[in-house]
């Protein structure tokens, strides 16, 4: 697999499936060779929100919404003030722009120059935040040259693991069936999107292999740097489930997707189907 290291890595992943320790060791490693990883940045997300054809054409470019946004839960890791930094210096200097009308009147190609100019400078850059699964084609076109990790997780283990999560999440399911079917919707999109991009471009990458150590050489090769000792310190916090454990009929079809396309990057299809309460 040949892939370009100077095109942003996007880590992709459904809410407790390991993104976030992932993103901590990408971080570490980002930064000890010049460039970043943000942990949590969801710049992407809000100016997909937050910046429209129609805030272009009022001239009004919502910067103090997403600096609020960045602010009320702050990205983390290493090199997280500069990035603060960097975001706030070109959102106010689009901001200028769209009040003059000199911004244009295309709100993706925008976001890409707002992109490029908060991780301007650095040798490589990459981002993680979980609801960029739920807006793929804009993402994808914010970031045309971006490489994308999927990680996945067994649905079991994650939608336990989204039950036992704590604090103010006001969007928690409180049934495992509820986990489950949230687990389904985040990750097809993920299946349903990954075919329009080259191969070379995306890697599937599973939670438990991972951990184990199994997925570090492909990850070294997909990202063009050495991650091992990055990686080392990833271990599950719960035991891996039962392969052979049911599940409703939707959750097993994108499950056995995602598996395949993470030993095998051609695969992926998942089949349509018409019951969704079997087990």
């Amino acid at each position: 697999m040949t892939t370009s290291t100077t095109s942003p890595v996007i880590l992709l992943g459904a809410q407790r499936c390991g993104t976030t320790a992932f993103a901590y060791a990408m971080n570490l490693a980002f930064h000890d060779a010049g460039g970043h990883f943000t942990v949590n940045g969801k710049l992407p997300y809000l100016l997909h929100r937050w910046l429209t054809r129609q805030d272009l054409a009022d001239r009004h470019l919502r910067t103090d919404e997403i600096l609020h946004a960045l602010d009320r839960r702050p990205p983390d890791g290493a090199g997280a003030d500069g990035w603060r930094a960097r975001v706030e210096k070109s959102l106010r200097n689009a901001a200028r722009e769209v009040a003059e009308g000199a911004a244009g009147d295309d709100p993706t190609a925008l976001a890409r120059r707002i992109l490029a100019e908060s991780n301007e400078g650095l040798t490589r850059w990459g981002d993680k935040y979980n609801e960029y699964l739920l807006h793929l084609p804009w993402l994808d076109a914010a970031l045309p040259d971006a490489r994308y990790v999927m990680l996945v997780r067994h649905p079991l283990e994650a939608a336990r693991s989204m039950l036992r999560w704590s604090g103010d999440r006001p969007w928690l399911p409180e049934t495992e069936a509820a986990a489950l079917a949230k687990w389904t919707a985040w990750n097809r999109h993920w299946v349903d999107f990954a075919p329009q991009v080259p191969q070379e471009r995306r890697l599937v990458v599973e939670y438990q292999a991972l951990c184990r150590g199994e997925e570090t050489a492909r990850l070294e090769e997909f990202t063009g740097m050495g991650l091992r000792p990055y990686l080392a310190g990833l271990t599950p916090r719960q035991p891996a489930a039962a392969p052979d454990t049911g599940l409703p009929l939707p959750t097993a079809a994108v499950w056995e997707a995602l598996r395949d396309s993470a030993a095998d990057p051609g695969t992926g299809t998942v089949p349509v189907l018409t019951t969704t309460t079997q087990r």
